[in-house]
């Protein structure tokens, strides 16, 4: 297919479950990549689709590492493609997203960043929605991510200008990334199309830590926009307390 496009790193740790799922939405993409998995040490079976797709991956690893986001730079920072994003080991792209995001990002020179809309999938039910996704502005984003991860892609010189994701945060790192490409780089554009999926499940860290998402998140708020609007006082009780009582 050619020199590749797009640069992905996946970070994993103990996700062999989903991690195949992953992989195969990659590499099923109409698009010249180059897969970097940074795999923190797993002891499940990830190993066992690491080796299936060992032929496939311009390189992959597996210890313990300083976590998520030291493990996406890594992956990142192997690669030379234009344009790059991470998938999350749980999560996978629609059929023709990658696609749809190269040429959002071609067919917007000035962009630092593009991204689509995504559904939310319930492994336990299957229950699918949308997950919240709105064209950029500013004071929206302020109160809420708009954005969602898997549905990004990143062109590579905005991402090495802000120096990637801050390995220092562990919950918000891309809404934190969100903010800092779009001060230092300009608008991030949206395109109104479904590129990918988020898997919700009983070990995603948004469901078993969402005090410290929250607080992350607010911090990363106060720091950008200067305050912290009252939606975020108001919906960090329901969200911490009462969704993790109704499970």
């Amino acid at each position: 297919m050619g020199e590749p496009l797009v640069t992905i790193a996946v970070p994993s740790f103990n996700q062999g479950r989903f991690l195949d799922d992953a992989l195969t939405s990659i590499f099923e993409q109409d698009v010249p990549v180059e897969v970097f998995l940074v795999d923190g040490g797993s002891s499940d079976g990830s190993m066992d689709v690491i080796r299936k797709w060992e032929h496939r991956l311009a390189g992959w690893r597996s210890h313990a590492d300083d976590g998520q986001a030291a493990a996406i730079n890594e992956g990142i920072a192997q690669g030379q493609a234009p344009y790059v994003c991470w998938l999350n080991s749980d999560d996978w792209l629609l059929p023709g997203g990658l696609l749809t995001l190269v040429r959002g990002l071609q067919g917007y020179p000035s962009a630092p960043a593009v991204y689509g809309r995504s559904w939310n999938v319930v492994q336990k039910s299957g229950k699918r929605y949308p997950a919240w996704v709105e064209p950029f502005n500013e004071p929206r984003l302020a109160l809420r991510c708009i954005i969602s991860q898997p549905a990004t892609l990143i062109r590579r010189t905005a991402w090495e200008a802000v120096g990637g994701v801050d390995g220092k945060l562990h919950m918000a790192m891309d809404y934190d990334l969100w903010w800092r490409l779009f001060k230092q780089e300009g608008p991030l554009r949206f395109l109104d199309d479904f590129v990918a999926v988020n898997r919700e499940h009983e070990d995603t860290k948004t469901k078993t830590q969402r005090r410290r998402h929250y607080q992350e998140a607010m911090k990363v708020v106060r720091k950008y926009y200067g305050r912290v609007p009252l939606k975020w006082w108001l919906a960090q009780p329901y969200a911490v307390w009462f969704k993790s009582i109704m499970g």
